[in-house]
């Protein structure tokens, strides 16, 4: 800041912008009250870069303004940058909150939609309050934001609620800079605001009180579509076997666990173990669904999650998800829990209905009545999952209440690129400066509707954060719908990622370490440069670059991607490798159901090397391991017997070996022996050793020999940083054995936080790849 000349010397005018998530947050009338209490005057603007002040008086008091500004900013707000430039004095006698102005370009940002805050809570519950069982209740502090934002400067003109005009009194709090609804927009109430709806499934309007309609209906055992902030759900009572039999029926979710909503903390906590991580998780401002240990005694239907030690819960996150859970309360009373499932509206593999007509059509069949209302979405939306690991969160899905603020990397892009994810889990990303905006979760793009909405998000992102890209990334795989999308958009530049790189990267973005580091990237399928299909990687990192110096030996995947979905032919393929081709004389469980026709049929397409790739995939691994132990021949669901598997693993037991093999040529890789792994399994299995010491010893067996390839890194390259990344971390137990030991052998390991380590993460990482590569050109 430079001095300026004025003819009182303790005077002074300052322009200070700010940028950051500061709009929608009721930062103008904090502004506000700061002036008024430092007694200057000027004013303060939202505009498409953020906010702008202009404010003149004392210098001392112009510091402890900016002071305060920083310090004390509204909980939803979120400072990036403050830059302040000196001005002439205007001579200003008062401070005002100035209309919104939007330039050509825009730099503001977007606030993620925020849970109920404790203020409007009140107000819903008071019988004197004039938002009594108003379910749209909403402030500055709390509400939706993403999910009803149509354009930027974030005004109401520009949300979903500009078709509700405010009445005399939300406009005179609307107006106040005191109240904490100024300038709110999506603030309303029961005069003038949206209105829940009860519908019977074939769109006819019912009862004229929906809350208590709904409450009925789900204590009766019916499935119900309740419409939220980012789309439409299904619920029914979570304590009701034939009602979540029924919903998995209807929605041809066969298997997946189902999320749970309960009434409050205290009601969550007789269905979980909530450690201090999982709590600030449960109750801040994203509320997203949280994975905990389950009680043995919760109320829950056996198929809510069956053959799972964990739930996934969640608290009310709306006004309308409060006064429901209250309402169903009272109507079951106190012999049953306020607990109901929640689940995405939506049939398995479709992205979750938001439209009202969309959701009749799709949902009706599912449905026996909906919970309904009339403030429309404009962007889909999903919950976010979180699990709790080596003390912190891990994200299972980043979408509603992160997205879409951004990731903050430690040095600029060279230039504004797009990502465009993978094909499982899919999520997009923006990069500009040094903020990468990771998109809410779009789902795997197995379908139309999910790849529409891929094109749809990233045209509104483009749009709401004025960002150009000059440059896309993309995943190697020529067969991933996301890149053929990349390719096919008219960007001059393009750059492949390749997968486990990008794994890795995303984890160095959210530290800001430039590596190198030893990067252990294990996860279902990437595509591999040298043809193989990889998946449990040992790399030498940094954003721009990798090497691969180790990696799980080799199985094999007959029918490719069936392989996937039948894991029993991933096994029956390791003990031919093992055993030769009699294997399934083996006294085993396993090869006593085999079907030895189709095993048959496979051993030939082996035998001639049809559709049989090599894969050096973990996540491949722990299918085989789960398969040979009993969990199943057959995955319903994306790694379910991986998943089934963690569940039942005793931790306390002792590891298989998986030995470490040297190099076949000079200086190429070296591998992991998993065949070694799954011959102790066997011999166990032959034992008569129980499916637990089974699960538990492959877990340790893998992480001790992690930790051994990490220390053969370190030895030759004199690293001490690992990075962990990919689907495979989401097995809690087998992160935490293995961070555990790396930490107590002296490295320092980094575990994504911010963003998953699955294949939700990778945009991220493609960002950092691909602007370190340009950077470096350049």
């Amino acid at each position: 800041m430079t001095e300026q000349t004025i003819t009182n010397p303790q005077q002074r005018r300052w322009r200070i912008y700010v940028r950051g998530i500061v709009q929608g947050v009721g930062f103008r009338p904090f502004v506000f009250g700061l002036a008024e209490r430092w007694q200057l005057a000027g004013f303060v603007r939202n505009d498409s870069y953020g906010v702008t002040i202009e404010i003149e008086g004392e210098e001392r008091a112009l510091h402890e303004f900016v002071t305060a500004l920083q310090r004390e900013s509204p909980p939803l707000a979120r400072i990036e940058q403050v830059s302040i430039e000196p001005l002439a004095l205007v001579g200003e006698r008062a401070f005002v909150i100035a209309a919104s102005q939007a330039q050509a370009q825009r730099r503001t940002l977007i606030a993620p939609d925020t849970a109920t805050c404790a203020d409007c809570l009140r107000e819903i519950t008071d019988p004197a309050d004039r938002r009594y069982r108003y379910a749209f209740t909403n402030c500055t502090n709390c509400g939706p934001r993403f999910t009803i934002v149509l354009d930027v400067p974030y005004d109401r003109a520009n949300t979903t609620m500009r078709s509700f005009v405010l009445c005399e009194r939300c406009r005179a709090e609307y107006e106040d800079p005191r109240d904490r609804r100024f300038h709110a927009q999506p603030t309303a109430c029961p005069v003038c605001g949206p209105q829940l709806q009860w519908l019977t499934a074939d769109g006819v309007l019912a009862e004229p009180d929906p809350l208590r309609a709904a409450a009925v209906a789900l204590a009766q055992g019916q499935i119900v579509a309740v419409k939220g902030l980012g789309g439409y759900h299904l619920a029914c009572a979570a304590d009701d076997e034939a009602a979540v039999r029924r919903l998995r029926q209807r929605k041809q979710r066969e298997a997946r666990p189902l999320a749970l909503m309960t009434r409050d903390l205290t009601v969550a906590a007789r269905l979980c173990v909530i450690d201090p991580v999982a709590q600030t998780l449960l109750t801040g401002p994203a509320h997203p669904i949280v994975l905990m240990p389950r009680r043995s005694d919760a109320p829950v239907a056996p198929s809510v999650a069956p053959g799972m030690r964990t739930l996934g819960v969640m608290l009310p996150y709306t006004p309308l998800h409060h006064l429901l859970l209250a309402e169903y309360a009272a109507v079951v009373g106190p012999t049953r829990e306020a607990v109901i499932v929640l689940t995405s509206g939506n049939l398995s593999d479709e992205p979750i209905a938001y439209h009202d007509d969309d959701a009749q059509q799709r949902l009706g069949p599912i449905a026996d009545a909906f919970l309904t209302h009339n403030r429309p979405i404009h962007m889909r939306c999903d919950d976010s999952v979180a699990s709790v690991a080596v003390g912190g969160p891990l994200l299972i899905r980043r979408s509603r209440g992160y997205a879409p603020a951004p990731i903050t990397l430690a040095a600029e892009l060279p230039c504004p690129i797009l990502a465009c994810g993978g094909h499982l889990k899919n999520t997009f990303a923006l990069g500009r400066g040094r903020e990468v905006f990771l998109s809410h979760h779009i789902g795997d793009l197995e379908n139309l509707p999910t790849l529409r909405s891929f094109h749809e998000g990233i045209a509104h992102f483009q749009r709401l954060f004025d960002i150009t890209p000059e440059v896309v990334a993309y995943d190697l795989h020529p067969g991933y719908l996301a890149t053929q999308a990349a390719l096919a958009m008219p960007i001059e530049r393009k750059i492949g990622v390749q997968h486990h790189h990008a794994h890795i990267a995303a984890v160095l973005a959210e530290y800001g370490h430039p590596g190198p580091v030893i990067g252990v990237a294990a996860d279902g399928s990437g595509y591999g440069p040298d043809g193989t299909v990889w998946g449990g990687e040992v790399l030498v990192a940094t954003c721009a670059s990798y090497e691969r110096v180790g990696h799980l030996g080799h199985l094999i995947l007959p029918g490719g991607e069936q392989a996937v979905r039948q894991p029993w032919r991933v096994a029956a393929a390791a003990l031919a490798q093992l055993y030769g081709p009699d294997f399934w004389r083996l006294a085993l469980p396993f090869t006593q159901q085999l079907d030895q026709s189709a095993w048959q049929v496979l051993a030939r397409m082996i035998e001639r090397n049809l559709n049989s790739p090599r894969t050096s995939s973990l996540g491949r691994l722990f299918d085989a391991a789960a398969a040979l132990t009993g969990m199943g021949q057959i995955a319903r669901y994306e790694g379910e017997l991986a998943i089934r598997f963690e569940q039942i693993a005793d931790p306390q037991q002792p590891p298989y070996p998986m030995p470490l093999r040297e190099p076949a040529t000079a200086g190429g890789p070296f591998t992991l022996d998993g065949l070694a792994l799954l011959a102790a399994l066997v011999d166990d299995l032959r034992a008569g050793v129980a499916p637990a010491a089974i699960a538990g010893r492959v877990h340790h067996g893998v992480a001790r020999a992690l930790l051994a390839a990490c220390r053969r890194v370190r030895e030759e390259r004199g690293l001490t940083i690992v990075a962990l990344s990919g689907g495979v971390f989401q097995n809690v137990l087998l992160l935490e054995t293995l961070a555990g030991a790396l930490q107590a052998d002296g490295f320092t390991v980094l575990i994504p936080r911010l963003a998953p380590p699955n294949d939700g993460g990778l945009a991220l990482g493609q960002v950092a790849v691909a602007g370190a590569q340009v950077g470096e050109r350049q």
